[in-house]
C-alpha cells in the first residue's frame, strides 16, 4: 500500500478532494495530514473525514528535525503540499528525493516565488491582463516554486473575469487534476 502524507495551511479544500478521491483505493491511502496552522479549516475537515491530523509549530518544523523525523517514521511514498505556505527545509529534499510535490495556482515559472500564493497570484494575473492561467504541479526543491514541473493545465481568462472568477477556474483545475496526477505518480513508479 502506497501512503501519502498531506501538508496544508488553510481551508483544506484540496486536502478534502484528495482524501475523497483515494477513499477505498486498493493501492493508495492517506496516512495523515499535517498542518502548521492551529486555526486552519483543514482541521475540522479532517475531523469530519476521520483522517489523522497533527499540528506542528515553526520550531518543530524549521529549528529542529521533529517534523522531518516524524515523516521519516511514517515513511510515506509521497508528501503532498496542498495549500502549504511555508518553505520546505533544505534537509527534507535529500531525505525524500522526488517524493515531495506541490501544486501552484499559476503556470510556473510565471507568478511563482515567495509571497505568491492564493489570491495574491490571481490578483497579479488579473493586474497583468493575462489571457490564461492555470495550475502547475511540481517537485519541491530548495527554492520556492522552482522544482521540476510534473504537470500543467490551463484555463482561459476573459477580460471581464474578476479575481474571484479566476480563482474559481483555477480551483476547478486543481480539483480535477491534482488527485489524478498523484495517483499516476504512485502507480507509474512501482
Amino acid at each position: 500500500m502506497k501512503e501519502i502524507v498531506l501538508l496544508a495551511s488553510g481551508s483544506g479544500s484540496n486536502v478534502e478532494n484528495i482524501i475523497n478521491y483515494f477513499k477505498g483505493h486498493e493501492k493508495i491511502k492517506i496516512s495523515c495530514v499535517l498542518t502548521n496552522n492551529s486555526n486552519a479549516k483543514v482541521i475540522t475537515r479532517c475531523q469530519r473525514l476521520q483522517v489523522p491530523l497533527l499540528y506542528f509549530n515553526r520550531d518543530a518544523f524549521s529549528k529542529s528535525d521533529t517534523v522531518l523525523k516524524l515523516l521519516q517514521s511514517l515513511n510515506p511514498s509521497l508528501i503532498v503540499l496542498a495549500g502549504f505556505l511555508w518553505k520546505i527545509p533544505e534537509n527534507w529534499v535529500p531525505a525524500f528525493p522526488n517524493q515531495i510535490i506541490n501544486i501552484h495556482p499559476a503556470l510556473l515559472p510565471k507568478y511563482g516565488g515567495k509571497g505568491m500564493y492564493g489570491m495574491h497570484v490571481h490578483k497579479a494575473v488579473r493586474a497583468n491582463k493575462e489571457k490564461e492561467s492555470g495550475i502547475t504541479i511540481h517537485y519541491v526543491n530548495e527554492h520556492y516554486d522552482e522544482g521540476v514541473v510534473i504537470f500543467q493545465a490551463k484555463t482561459q481568462i476573459a477580460e471581464i473575469d474578476s479575481i474571484e472568477v479566476i480563482a474559481k477556474k483555477v480551483h476547478e483545475l486543481e480539483y480535477k487534476h491534482f488527485p489524478r496526477v498523484i495517483e499516476k505518480l504512485l502507480t507509474d513508479h512501482g
